[in-house]
Order: C-alpha cells, then sequence, then structure tokens
C-alpha cells in the first residue's frame, strides 16, 4: 500500500484492486503516464497535476490511463470555457451560500449498499428569487469537489437522486437547453456523470 491508499479500508482497498484496477506496485507509474500526457493539451492550463489530483481521475477511469488523461483534459476544459461559474468558487459567495443553505445538494447521512454516498435535490426547493440555476450547479460542483477528496468516495463513488415532485411550470421554464447542457457537462467533468 501507498501513501496514496492511507486511509482506504481494507475492504475499499480490495475493491480498488478488482473493480478499478489499482495495483500499488504500479500506482506512480500509473500517475506518471496520466501526467506525461498533459504536454499534448498546451491549449488547456492544466492547474494541478499533483499525484492525488491525478488519482482520482485514475479512478474514475478504473484506471485506462486514457480515458483518465481525457476527463482530467475536460474537467480544466470545462473550467476554462465557463470562468463566470469558477470566480468566487466558495461556500461564502451569497448565491452558492443559499443554494447549500436550501439543501442543493443534500447529502444523506448513510452510504447505500455499495459504500456511494448519496446526495439528494428537491427541485420544487429552488427559490428563484433568490438565486439561480447557475448558482445550484455551482453549489453542486463546490460539494462535489470538497467531497470527491475522500478516497473512499473516489472508489466508491456517489449517487444524485433529484426528486421533481411539485417542481412547478414556472421553474421548468428557467431549464433552457443551453442551462441542461452546462448542468451536464459540468456533471460529467466532475466524475459523476458518467
Amino acid at each position: 500500500m501507498t501513501h496514496l491508499q492511507a486511509g482506504l479500508s481494507p475492504e475499499t482497498l480490495e475493491k480498488a484492486r478488482l473493480e478499478l484496477n489499482e495495483n500499488p506496485d504500479t500506482l506512480h507509474q500509473d500517475i506518471q503516464e496520466v501526467r506525461d500526457m498533459v504536454i499534448t493539451r498546451p491549449d488547456i492550463g492544466f492547474l494541478r497535476t499533483d499525484d492525488a489530483f491525478i488519482l482520482r481521475f485514475l479512478r474514475a477511469r478504473k484506471f485506462q490511463h486514457f480515458e483518465a488523461f481525457r476527463l482530467l483534459a475536460q474537467y480544466f476544459e470545462y473550467r476554462q470555457q465557463n470562468l463566470d461559474m469558477f470566480k468566487s468558487f466558495k461556500a461564502t459567495d451569497p448565491g452558492i451560500k443559499q443554494a447549500l443553505k436550501d439543501g442543493f445538494p443534500g447529502g444523506l447521512a448513510n452510504l447505500d449498499h455499495y459504500g456511494r454516498k448519496i446526495l439528494v435535490l428537491f427541485a420544487a426547493n429552488w427559490d428563484q428569487s433568490r438565486y439561480t440555476l447557475v448558482d445550484i450547479l455551482r453549489a453542486i460542483l463546490l460539494s462535489l469537489e470538497a467531497m470527491i477528496e475522500d478516497p473512499e468516495l473516489q472508489v466508491n463513488g456517489f449517487v444524485l437522486i433529484i426528486d421533481w415532485s411539485n417542481f412547478t411550470f414556472k421553474q421548468a421554464s428557467k431549464l433552457t437547453p443551453s442551462m441542461l447542457r452546462l448542468a451536464i457537462e459540468g456533471l460529467q467533468e466532475s466524475n459523476i456523470g458518467e
């Protein structure tokens, strides 16, 4: 076991080995292979290429190096293409703060039977007068950024449940195709959408 696997339970270590093809003997080599691909995309500003960060993407793509690199590139490309979304990207931002207070997203205390974190969104709770749909997306992405730091969740993953009951037509009118695309791309680049 390497220092990058510290904190993983024996069960999760075994799951990482069997389901994600994670091998402690080749972990640093796997990370370096992904890091070496960064130069193939000079158009993207890779702001982080440390071992722990790259490991998230390897786990998300079951240690398929090229697919992990592709996801890493998409992650930073999304941020570059949507700079406004990532300005003041912290829980104290007024829109993000209000969305978080209203439970966007909410997290259940217990994990599911696969060890995944369960996130819930009650779409009808969206108060359009206090924050935008972009604020909700930013709150979700910020929450995922914080949670994905946990190696157990990197291996086991997340489940996102959206309850659309009592969602009004007025609220639905804000779900434009471009807004939905922005949300889907953001979730995919955050390792949970695929």
